[in-house]
């Protein structure tokens, strides 16, 4: 589900659960577990990547949906234990937007140190409050501290996907390339980064970092308890139902074209 590759001291994390990346609690728990391994292997920095076309669809709801209180609590967890790995690691992360990235995708870009998305037909959003889902505090933390308070803002109560050039003129991305290239380009920015000492570099990320990992830290324990009162609450339990209705009816349509190809 996560595939390491090592390109010298840059270290390329890929999302690898297909068709869609869909952020599964196992999948999350792995990416935790790489992102902190990452410099005792011998990391500088990290390329967080996807697939051709797709970043990560967000989190896997048909497998959520199955939970029960207990286990869904245990999700979010993980999910959380995913975003504060990455937005406290000691080295820098690269965010390799290869493709859509809504909801929990776009959460895990946001929480790398910069940004590079695919150009093309793709999105990238918060999309959480069009489908029934209220954004967590630590994710609206992210959020403003990534594209300011006012944008932020915007984004999070829209629920409004983003192009890839609408993305970077609100500053949600930091830069675009090519949908081939896109691994490159952050390696690149990767390569920049630790041509800075590397004690200087990991001190001064730790003062520009710390309030929002202190944030993050602070938030997650009432975001998780009030997302998972959400979660069972009827009205949204209907809405998630439809949501996995659409993706399995999607889904087939995919198979049955496949299939007549």
């Amino acid at each position: 589900m996560i595939t390491r590759m090592i390109h010298g001291e840059i270290h390329e994390l890929r999302l690898d659960r297909p068709p869609v990346n869909a952020l599964s609690p196992d999948l999350l728990q792995m990416l935790a577990a790489e992102v902190r391994c990452s410099p005792d292997r011998g990391a500088r920095a990290l390329v967080l990547s996807g697939g051709e076309g797709i970043f990560s669809g967000g989190l896997d709801v048909p497998v959520l949906m199955e939970l029960d209180r207990d286990g869904f609590a245990r999700a979010l967890e993980h999910f959380f234990d995913a975003i504060e790995a990455l937005v406290a690691s000691a080295i820098p992360v690269a965010a390799a937007i290869t493709g859509h990235s809504p909801a929990g995708g776009a959460v895990l870009a946001l929480s790398c140190d910069w940004r590079v998305m695919a150009e093309g037909g793709f999105t990238i959003g918060l999309n959480e409050v069009r489908i029934g889902i209220p954004v967590p505090e630590l994710v609206a933390d992210l959020a403003i501290r990534v594209a300011g308070a006012r944008v932020g803002e915007r984004l999070c109560v829209s629920g409004q996907l983003l192009s890839p050039d609408e993305a970077l003129e609100v500053g949600f991305v930091d830069a675009l390339a090519p949908a081939g290239e896109v691994v490159a380009a952050a390696g690149q920015w990767c390569e920049q980064i630790i041509e800075v000492p590397e004690h200087a570099l990991a001190a001064t990320r730790w003062v520009v970092r710390r309030d929002l990992i202190e944030k993050i830290r602070r938030h997650r324990v009432d975001d998780a308890r009030h997302l998972t009162d959400m979660w069972f609450q009827p009205e949204l339990r209907g809405a998630m139902q439809k949501l996995v209705a659409q993706l399995k009816k999607g889904m087939s349509a995919k198979a049955e074209n496949s299939v007549d190809g």
